[in-house]
């Protein structure tokens, strides 16, 4: 016998769960459906555990997108103040880290139980282990074939996510329903990933596996983040490079300045002339880590003093530390991406309500819409307010 509800949210991840929390409070019956055994998994491992679930600050410019203002109108509809008020108000403990980053004190469980206890006290039902095989819409009605029977309802809500970390079950499911339905979806991507090195600077770099170093990383296009980086057997990561990653295109190079407080070439010449018997190695120790000092001064064959060092030397020398060109190999793709970047496209999406113009009470929300934020709780943010804004009205 077929079950009907007013509202189907295919998802229980953050932006489906709270998008099915604000539908229930309104009254509307909603059943919340997920293939996985449990709900919110991503929000589970977020954070080393403790769930970045916000940011101080949130704009708009902290979000990419084709239409970069098509996050305005459901971020300031509901804010991260809206969403901090509600962790406060279940007694969970949280802490600020560097540039506005919120983590919780003990567990990302306390966010992912919040959410649950939301959902139920609204009267909203939640269906794990359950796939979809199919989707139709007759009659008014959206109509899904899923392993434990037929499910009808008044309004659908993909709150699919994208594909990174597939062994969380990520997949492609939400993209073919928005192509189903008419929807355009646009080249998607890994993102907020680390990268891989390419051949030749394998060999000679990842023996240095394990430094940290706060750098000032560019792309391309300009965009330049200064945060730090973390050097790996595989290639390079840590914050500085997962924020790039979201302005980077495959085959292009990126520019890291290992001492971005520091003019090499401007210190050398000052510095030459009281410590000119300096080692370089020694000097460069004063401002990187040992292993990284020796490593570029082999590198460069500049096992020299100071005084030694020529024109041209000082030259090779500020490029390699001031203006490095890494060319990635690639990334560590989906396996150990945060987001996707890209995925169905809002030109026929409301900014406002999250709702199709193409097809009737068909509603997209978080990942799986071409919005990608910035590490740091932004994803997490959008996935509330995408969902309030869309829980306002499906």
């Amino acid at each position: 016998m077929a079950q009907h509800v007013d509202v189907v949210v295919i998802g229980a991840g953050a932006a489906g769960l709270f998008c099915g929390i604000e539908t229930a409070k309104r009254g509307r019956s909603v059943l919340v459906i997920d293939h996985a055994n449990k709900a919110g998994k991503k929000i589970l491992m977020s954070g080393g555990g403790r769930c970045n679930f916000t940011n101080m600050d949130v704009t708009p410019a902290h979000f990419l997108s084709q239409n970069p203002h098509f996050v305005r109108s459901a971020l300031s509809r509901y804010t991260q103040w809206d969403f901090i008020g509600l962790v406060a108000s279940h007694g969970i403990d949280y802490h600020e880290k560097e540039l506005g980053q919120l983590f919780c004190d003990h567990s990302a469980k306390d966010i992912q139980q919040m959410l649950l206890t939301e959902l139920a006290q609204a009267d909203g039902q939640l269906s794990l282990d359950t796939h979809i095989q199919a989707i139709a819409y007759e009659n008014q009605k959206y109509q899904l074939q899923t392993s434990v029977g037929l499910v009808t309802s008044g309004s659908l809500v993909v709150a699919t996510g994208g594909l990174s970390i597939p062994t969380m079950g990520a997949s492609d499911f939400g993209f073919k329903i928005a192509k189903q339905f008419g929807h355009s979806v646009l080249n998607y991507r890994a993102s907020l990933v680390p990268f891989t090195w390419n051949n030749a600077d394998k060999s000679t770099w990842s023996a240095l596996s394990g430094l940290s170093v706060d750098v000032q990383v560019s792309a391309v296009n300009g965009e330049t983040f200064g945060l730090p980086l973390l050097i790996t057997h595989r290639g390079l990561s840590g914050p500085a490079m997962l924020q790039i990653s979201n302005y980077w295109q495959p085959g292009e190079h990126l520019i890291v300045n290992w001492l971005p407080t520091l003019d090499v070439a401007e210190k050398v010449a000052e510095d030459r002339h009281h410590s000119g018997k300096k080692q370089l190695k020694t000097w460069l120790g004063q401002y990187l880590p040992a292993r990284l000092a020796e490593h570029f001064c082999q590198w460069l064959a500049l096992n020299k003093t100071l005084a030694e060092l020529s024109k041209g030397d000082v030259a090779i020398l500020s490029e390699a530390l001031n203006c490095w060109t890494f060319k990635p190999g690639g990334t560590e793709g989906y396996r150990t991406a945060e987001v996707t970047l890209g995925g169905v496209d809002t030109q026929h999406i409301s900014s406002k309500t999250m709702m199709s113009q193409l097809q009737p009470q068909l509603f997209f929300v978080g990942e799986v819409l071409d919005v990608t934020g910035w590490l740091g709780g932004y994803n997490f943010q959008w996935a509330w307010s995408s969902g309030w804004a869309a829980g306002q009205v499906c």
